[in-house]
Parts: C-alpha cells; structure tokens; sequence
C-alpha cells in the first residue's frame, strides 16, 4: 500500500524489451537506500517489483512491465531520461499522509489544461467515462501517483489545485497539455459501490456491462 506522498522524482536510466516484458532502470537515490529484490516502489502511481537479485545498486534498480501494465497504464511510453515519480511502500505504522493508494492505476487521463496562479496551478484533466463515479468533489484521486484533492469535477474531467511544494517535489509541474498520466480512484468508493449493488438494483454490475 501507498499513501500518494511522492518520496523523489527518479529518471529512467535504459529501457529493454525481453520477450512480452519491458524492462526499466530507473535512478532513484532515495528510494534505492533500502530496496531489496521483490520489494515494491510505485512509478507514476504503478505498483511495481524490484527485480534486482541482490537489491538495488549505485542508485539504481530494475523493474519488469508485463503486458497488462503496459496496456493499463501510461508507462509504456517513457523512455531514456523520462522523470518519474517515486514511492516506496508504506511500512507497518508509517504515517498515512495522504490517502490510501494500492498503487493498481484504473485508467489513463491527459492533462487538457493549467491555470497558473501567483505560486499555485490549477489543472484539468481528463477523466475515463467509466470512473467519473468514483470521483467527487473534495474527494481523494491519486495521478500520476500523486495524492491530491478534487477541487471540481464534471462528466468528464476534474481540476485538482497544486501547491507549491507538489509543482516543485513532482513531475506533475513538468506536465503539459496532451501529455498521460495514471489515475486510480478511491478504492473506498468503489468497495461501497459492490457491496451496496444488492441493495441498488446492481447498479455496479450494471455500470460493468
């Protein structure tokens, strides 16, 4: 599990393909200190496994994409010096400084606009058609493994508010119009929506079909 406090931007180093899996190596100083092979750390708000053998080296570290992974998220696209955002998981009694994130991306947005502010930004993005339920104003999304708060939403976009600390400490200051990023909803929301669908008439099974 995650919490969306992003720990460090990392860079992709290499990008192999080997057979159906893609390879990355990624330069991450902050989150490497500890990884161990099998170890979790989320890019871009994708739960992925450390495959080094003998942990992490020299600030560096592999991970393997299948393809459900490339299909289901915006990672397939980075390349040789693509700036990633990057979280180790949370351990037993950490602090939950933002919101409950398994790192499991449910879709691909674009970011369609920013407004800057004096120090701030406001920014749109799109939302999938199939997750604008699960997204409400005030709420909790994770993009681009970045944990931020709905400040309104429509059919088929949300704006978020950035602050200063998030423009500077992710990439999402980097980002602009046209460019992916990995969003996943609130898991909450969507466990009260299958476990209320037999008192709704299954509206979740409906809303699958």
């Amino acid at each position: 599990m995650f919490t969306g406090i992003v720990e460090e931007v990392g860079e992709i180093v290499d990008v192999r393909t080997s057979g159906d899996v893609v390879v990355l190596t990624v330069r991450g100083p902050r989150v490497s200190t500890d990884a161990a092979h099998g170890d979790s750390i989320a890019v871009n708000g994708c739960c992925l496994t450390v495959v080094d053998e003998e942990g992490a080296s020299e600030d560096l570290f592999r991970l393997e994409l299948v393809p459900e992974t490339l299909k289901r998220t915006s990672l397939g696209a980075v390349v040789a010096g693509s700036k990633v955002n990057l979280e180790r998981a949370l351990p037993a009694g950490g602090r939950l400084g933002g919101h409950i994130v398994q790192g499991h991306v449910d879709g691909v947005g674009t970011l369609l606009g920013r407004t800057p502010g004096e120090r701030s930004d406001e920014v749109r993005f799109s939302l999938p058609a199939e997750l604008s339920r699960y997204v409400v104003e005030k709420g909790s999304i994770c993009v681009d493994g970045v944990s931020l708060t709905v400040a309104g939403v429509d059919a088929d976009s949300f704006t978020v508010a950035l602050i200063p600390t998030t423009l500077a400490d992710t990439t999402l200051g980097r980002r602009r119009p046209g460019d992916p990023v990995n969003l996943e909803v609130d898991i909450v929301a969507k466990y009260v929506e299958r476990l209320t669908a037999g008192y709704t008439g299954g509206v979740a099974e409906e809303a699958r079909s």
